[in-house]
């Protein structure tokens, strides 16, 4: 990998400032730029090794931490993630499913170690505060578009699981050149897509059901709006399938192929 040029920042997000990983290449700009958000695990080394791959391709690539906000940076912290994905894979689907065994299961728990678990799975389940995560997002988009090194208006987004869902949300919202998802929900309401002013990329393994079953629904409303809109579903892969820190999930080959289509289509849509 080429000599780059790394950085840890802060840039204006929706409630204050925003913390990021910076990676580009050691040279003059201005060049295209890509927003890498990372998955429920949040800004880890995976991400930002991601980031570092982009930069190597000439792009300037910014991981933001979107749970670098005083609200939930407390307790959303990438061991504490890890720890409830534990917990969780530890119950039985009918104690997933049943919040009274899940408490139960809690309540066995040393009590400083139950509060912080209960506030992590809360809000991993639905309570983080998403619509203003997206607002962050468009604040990095902002952020590279001001920088001298970045050609301004050739600013992409790409996102992995949580942040494949926060990818499309923000192409929804900001004025983006192209938009990569990797196994994301759909926006919500998903009518927003008549708004998206870009390409989109969306990359799904087959196995992933909970994902797929909404897969129609994008599909619909693409051709409705008439959108820009290329879609890659990986046999026998599953959830995650790009990332290569978790060999219970990872599949080199469609990671593989999964990595030089995005490559394919940033060269068409931010390297023109």
């Amino acid at each position: 990998m080429p000599d780059l040029l790394r950085a840890t920042l802060s840039f204006p997000g929706d409630t204050g400032p925003v913390r990021a990983y910076l990676s580009r290449p050691q040279q003059d700009g201005p060049l295209p730029a890509v927003i890498v958000i990372h998955e429920i695990f949040g800004l880890n080394p995976h991400i930002q090794a991601v980031a570092d791959r982009f930069a190597a391709q000439g792009y300037v690539a910014l991981a933001p931490d979107l749970y670098s906000r005083p609200s939930l940076a407390p307790f959303m912290t990438p061991a504490n993630i890890e720890d409830a994905m534990n917990f969780r894979f530890s119950l039985t689907p009918a104690q997933q499913a049943d919040p009274a065994a899940t408490r139960q299961a809690l309540e066995l728990l040393p009590s400083e170690h139950q509060a912080v678990l209960q506030k992590t799975m809360a809000a991993m389940s639905g309570g983080m505060p998403r619509p203003s995560l997206v607002r962050d997002l468009v604040g990095a988009v902002d952020y590279l578009n001001a920088q001298p090194f970045v050609r301004s208006g050739s600013v992409g987004s790409v996102g992995f699981c949580f942040g494949g869902g926060m990818s499309i949300a923000l192409a929804c919202l900001a004025p983006l050149a192209a938009c990569v998802v990797f196994y994301g929900e759909n926006p919500d309401p998903i009518e927003l897509v008549e708004h998206i002013p870009c390409p989109i990329l969306g990359l799904y393994g087959a196995d992933d059901l909970r994902i797929n079953r909404s897969l129609d629904k994008l599909v619909h409303v693409i051709v409705e709006y008439r959108k820009d809109f290329e879609m890659r579903i990986y046999p026998g892969a599953a959830h995650a399938f790009f990332n290569d820190t978790r060999p219970q999930v990872y599949r080199p080959a469609p990671a593989a192929d999964a990595w030089e289509r995005v490559l394919r289509f940033y060269n068409r849509t931010l390297k023109p």
